[in-house]
């Protein structure tokens, strides 16, 4: 980035901030006291995490080789509560293991079940929720919420409880204005949607024409196709006239 300059050839400030000049043209205000301030807290929380993952290290020690100390300690209970006299016959001893790992099978099930749920709630809720609350989805785009979501979901990704974006290498994408933060919701949209090929074909008023845009009421750029038919056909004709106009 380079310095913005009035024609005086003085730095151009932006409430009191210097204002920089991206490769692709934009303006970025850059706050260095909010980025050193950024820098200290990542700094402070790199120690706390690493002062807690060694302390969780020192912990774990004794319980190496058993994947699952709860249920360990319950079959060893299980274990000890059985009639010493059965234990005597081999195939009572082979039935009891049997039941053990039903019982803890069952219950390894059920809680993956919910895990799963759990989780597919979470997504629905972080990402579904910010693609149909996103001003930029409907303020900028000319394409419904569930279908700017079914192509840039994949994306976005749920990490240590915030929603996070990634480009298409697998790179997290960064604020431009906040320097060490992640990109917001609406910023990380803005991004991908600018590295789409066919980013004219689904923004509003970009003035597209042909088979990708209408030319009537001004507001150029919106696609056309099957937007009447299910979810799946409407993603289908959005791929269909992108394809066909790159």
């Amino acid at each position: 980035m380079k310095l913005k300059l009035d024609d005086q050839g003085h730095a151009v400030l932006q409430d009191g901030k210097p204002v920089y000049v991206k490769d692709d043209g934009t303006d970025v205000v850059f706050d260095a006291l909010g980025t050193t301030q950024t820098i200290a807290r990542l700094n402070a929380e790199a120690k706390s995490h690493r002062e807690r993952a060694e302390i969780a290290e020192k912990s774990l020690k004794g319980f190496e080789g058993i994947a699952d100390p709860a249920k360990a300690l319950e079959a060893l209970q299980l274990v000890a509560n059985l009639d010493a006299k059965k234990l005597v016959d081999a195939g009572e001893i082979e039935k009891v293991k049997t039941e053990i790992g039903k019982a803890f099978q069952a219950q390894l099930d059920t809680a993956n079940g919910q895990a799963a749920k759990l989780e597919q709630q979470l997504y629905a809720e972080m990402i579904g929720g910010s693609f149909a609350r996103s001003k930029f989805a409907q303020e900028k785009l000319a394409i419904p919420p569930d279908l700017v979501q079914a192509y840039f979901g994949k994306a976005f990704s749920i990490e240590e409880g915030k929603v996070v974006a990634k480009d298409a290498n697998g790179n997290k994408l960064y604020s431009a204005s906040n320097p060490g933060e992640l990109a917001g919701f609406d910023e990380a949209l803005g991004m991908l949607v600018n590295q789409y090929p066919g980013k004219d074909h689904i923004l509003k008023g970009t003035g597209a024409s042909g088979g990708g845009a209408s030319s009537s009421g001004g507001g150029g750029g919106k696609p056309q196709g099957n937007f009447g038919g299910s979810k799946a056909e409407r993603v289908a004709a959005i791929k269909q006239m992108t394809s066909n106009a790159q």
